[in-house]
């Protein structure tokens, strides 16, 4: 029976190149000097930190250009609130979403059903599997993820016949 896995990972060398990158660019660039703006990669978050809310923001701008010049969809990242730092600064943190929460797999799993498609869905994890008879009803079901512009990155692995 066909099938395939639906997950929502990232690419940690690309992310973490994507990082580097803006990092590398916020250090050369003329209105971020003097700022000390630092941007730190840890396995669950991004921490940015900068002079004021202005150069923050500024600073953000460069960090999701970057990941998305690197194939990595901003959905990907979560920014938490813009909090207070020693000094006056301002700091924010950018969770990293990996895997499919369960309510979110939930409502993956809803809107498949929806579609009266014949095919199964199953939570395993933090990932769905998609199996069906038909090839083309698989490819139905990419199809309407994909339509469906969902908050978290989906990719489509494991595709078996």
């Amino acid at each position: 029976m066909p099938a395939f896995d639906v997950v929502s990972k990232t690419d940690k060398q690309e992310l973490r190149n994507a990082v580097d990158q803006a990092m590398r660019e916020i250090t050369n660039r003329y209105d971020f000097k003097g700022t000390d703006t630092t941007m730190e990669l840890t396995d669950e978050a991004i921490t940015l930190e900068s002079s004021g809310d202005g150069r923050l923001e500024a600073a953000i701008d460069v960090l999701k250009g970057r990941l998305l010049k690197r194939g990595i969809s901003t959905k990907a990242i979560t920014q938490g609130k813009v909090e207070e730092a020693s000094g006056g600064r301002a700091r924010t943190t950018f969770a990293l979403n990996e895997g499919i929460p369960q309510d979110a797999a939930k409502e993956l799993g809803k809107a498949i059903r929806d579609a009266k498609l014949k095919v199964q869905v199953q939570v395993q994890g933090d990932q769905l599997r998609v199996q069906g008879k038909k090839r083309d009803d698989l490819q139905a079901v990419i199809g309407l993820l994909k339509d469906l512009d969902f908050r978290l990155p989906l990719q489509y692995v494991n595709f078996r016949d």
